[in-house]
């Protein structure tokens, strides 16, 4: 979990304070989309996790091996090699993709239907993409050809079958569409510019958004409270004293894998020529996620949005303090529990005086 901001490409970038004062309200706007976006889907979500995963949910001991594993995953990524890490990436999300999809495949025919057009619409722009140049190597633009033209066959063919179809259960055909699309964009597309920022912020957010309903659905009011202190600590320790987050983040967004959503700075931020990137872990996105679903179920509706709009302001606050006083990476959960702390006390405090 850590704060960068990069130069165009995610290399990482040095500021220099020239005048005035900098600052960007996309980071913090798009934090605040996300997170409430997941609001809205947790509710319609939570039935169907609670009856896949057995209405468990994380105990303490839990909570705490989640950080513990954490810290360590993060400390020996940058010994891992860089192909390893990429399958290890692109088999965890295919499967997250796998899932959430087949989970929510029952639906009617014709939104499967739609699904299946909109699939095949999607590969045939993969196509087009490959023809035009978009892959450098020649082989590599004929295989990509290849690939998603029989992508769009298959999905033509699964299309074709589902207006015979008579029961609406789930589709294995159709869960196993958005993996294969997304292996095959990475590979093929990942150094091209349709990657970054495009394809790479599509799938960074998507993939926020299905780890905060699947790891939320999870955790209790306490077991988040044990989580956010802990991860809270161990964040600060990885990116100000240790430095390890900071050297695993550079190590892992070199391979261009959607670990995080990186938006242009607005207004405008240039330098020595180019635009200036912000760039936010999807770790960080699921730790605010996770505090809002909690603030929700806790504490209602009005609780949530007032923690959220809170934790997007301290994300603008801190923003300030890093374009305007060359502060490269600073822990993503101070960010964010320092919006998020405050209210929820408060909320806390309203409560027990109901009670």
């Amino acid at each position: 979990m850590e704060w960068l901001f990069f130069e165009d490409k995610g290399l990482n970038a040095c500021f220099s304070y020239v005048c005035g004062m900098y600052f960007d309200v996309a980071m913090p706007l798009t934090l605040f989309a996300v997170v409430l976006a997941s609001i809205f889907l947790d509710k319609k979500a939570e039935k169907k996790l609670k009856a896949t995963l057995e209405e468990k949910k994380f105990q303490t001991r839990d909570a705490v091996m989640l950080v513990a594993s954490i810290s360590v995953a993060v400390s020996l990524v940058v010994y891992v090699p860089q192909m390893a890490i990429v399958i290890m990436f692109l088999f965890a999300y295919s499967m997250l993709l796998f899932i959430f999809t087949y989970l929510f495949s029952d639906v009617k025919k014709l939104r499967a239907q739609l699904f299946l057009l909109l699939s095949i619409g999607i590969c045939l722009l993969a196509v087009l993409a490959s023809w035009l140049g978009f892959i450098t190597d020649e082989a590599m633009a004929y295989w990509a050809l290849y690939y998603f033209g029989s992508l769009a066959a298959l999905a033509a063919v699964a299309a074709v079958y589902e207006s015979k179809r008579v029961d609406e259960k789930e589709r294995w055909y159709i869960a196993a569409l958005p993996p294969t699309m997304f292996v095959g964009l990475y590979l093929f597309f990942s150094q091209s510019p349709l990657w970054f920022p495009y394809l790479l912020n599509v799938y960074g957010i998507v993939f926020a958004l299905l780890i905060i309903l699947y790891l939320g659905s999870l955790f209790t009011w306490k077991t988040s409270l044990v989580f956010a202190v802990l991860i809270t600590i161990m964040d600060i320790i990885l990116v100000l004293f240790t430095g390890t987050m900071v050297s695993a983040a550079k190590q892992v967004s070199g391979l261009m894998l959607p670990i995080l959503v990186s938006m242009p700075t607005v207004p405008e931020i240039m330098l020595e020529g180019r635009r200036l990137y912000m760039s936010l872990g999807l770790g960080d996105f699921f730790f605010a996620g996770l505090l809002t679903v909690q603030a929700l179920r806790r504490y209602g509706k009005a609780s949530a949005l007032l923690s959220l709009a809170a934790m997007a302001i301290s994300f603008f606050i801190f923003e300030i303090l890093m374009l305007n006083f060359e502060w490269q990476a600073l822990p993503g959960t101070l960010m964010i529990i320092c919006g998020w702390a405050p209210i929820a006390l408060g909320a806390e405090i309203a409560r027990k005086m109901k009670l």
